[in-house]
């Protein structure tokens, strides 16, 4: 036979309504209360019917999480993967599932999001980038439904809550720190120029060059998709000149693993004759050969926040949007090197 909230109440020696509200984590229950009727509810094996809970407080319990692109493609990349691992962390603590968008297109994508919003299937949304002219965030900011956006807003729409990292500044770092290494050519590999992360690492990118009197051709920027190929596509290209550069920016970390293994299939190796740096410091950065100089950028972290600054907007309706920045650090290991003007003689 299946256990009730009464038999709950029985045990703990309290109201099936307190039990009711532990559930609900009713701030009118103390926290001592609160444990004693957990544990009970734990040994019992008692597990809240989230239906009927959602129906009397007309919520679904549930987010929704909008990717960039398929499900396929985005999960080809482990930033996505690892920020979903902070999401659900959060969510699994609040009693929240996830509900994921799986178009194959933009249209698709946008699709899924009104069925979300319209069929009432989610309480809110995390939109897991941030590009510019977005018909996905303009459509929420519209119906004023709530959301969170993993990226910085586009200039346009404002009063949005919003998570990130500052990706000019780290852009601007990284760039310093080749230039603190001795190099003048060095080349940039962002994903599409809509995205604003892509947009604001490129601006601290060409801000650290502007600093150094540096002016390099405009060849020198590369757009790929996030993805191995993009990287190798693009290494593809930047070698092609007589003047090749000495070291690359990449915006990403799996576009750096195409950019390393393409470095080494055209004999320059890294660092001796190019040096790279690299974003996101996923798991394979530091098992990538040679091992890879990238930004961590606390992806679990960012998810963690974006879901909590999500629940508290549906708990809390009048809340006032705010952003979170997340702090950066670079990791220094093997990519990168001091520039030798000979290194381009022999290759």
């Amino acid at each position: 036979m299946a256990i009730t909230i009464k038999d709950v109440a029985k045990k703990a020696n309290v109201a099936p309504s307190t039990v009711s509200r532990v559930i609900a984590n009713s701030p009118r229950i103390s926290e001592k209360t609160k444990k004693r009727v957990r544990k009970i509810m734990d040994e019992l094996g008692y597990h809240p019917n989230m239906n009927a809970r959602s129906l009397a407080n007309q919520t679904t319990q549930a987010i929704g999480l909008v990717m960039p692109s398929s499900a396929n493609t985005s999960f080809q990349n482990p930033f996505f993967p690892e920020v979903i691992r902070g999401i659900s962390s959060y969510a699994h603590m609040k009693d929240y599932s996830l509900y994921m968008s799986t178009g194959e297109t933009e249209e698709e994508i946008f699709d899924g999001v009104v069925k979300m919003v319209q069929g009432k299937r989610v309480d809110g949304i995390i939109v897991l980038y941030s590009r510019i002219d977005d018909k996905v965030v303009m459509y929420l900011n519209e119906q004023q439904f709530p959301f969170v956006l993993i990226g910085k807003p586009n200039h346009t729409i404002e009063n949005i809550t919003y998570i990130d990292n500052d990706n000019y500044v780290a852009g601007r770092e990284v760039t310093e720190y080749l230039l603190s290494l001795g190099h003048k050519r060095i080349a940039f590999i962002g994903g599409s120029p809509n995205l604003m992360v892509t947009k604001e690492r490129l601006a601290g990118y060409k801000a650290a060059l502007r600093l150094a009197n540096i002016e390099l051709p405009n060849e020198y920027v590369c757009y790929m998709e996030l993805l191995r190929e993009g990287g190798q596509l693009a290494v593809e290209h930047l070698m092609e000149y007589a003047t090749a550069p000495t070291a690359i920016v990449v915006t990403d970390d799996i576009m750096a693993l195409g950019v390393l293994s393409t470095l080494s299939e055209k004999g320059y190796s890294v660092p001796d004759k190019v040096s790279v740096i690299s974003f996101n410091n996923v798991i394979f950065a530091e098992l990538a050969y040679p091992p890879l100089t990238s930004v961590d950028v606390k992806i679990y972290q960012l998810g963690y926040e974006a879901v909590k600054s999500l629940i508290e907007k549906v708990e809390t309706p009048n809340l006032s949007p705010k952003s979170i920045i997340v702090p950066h650090k670079l990791v220094i290991r093997q990519t990168c090197k001091v520039y030798n003007k000979n290194q381009f003689k022999t290759i």
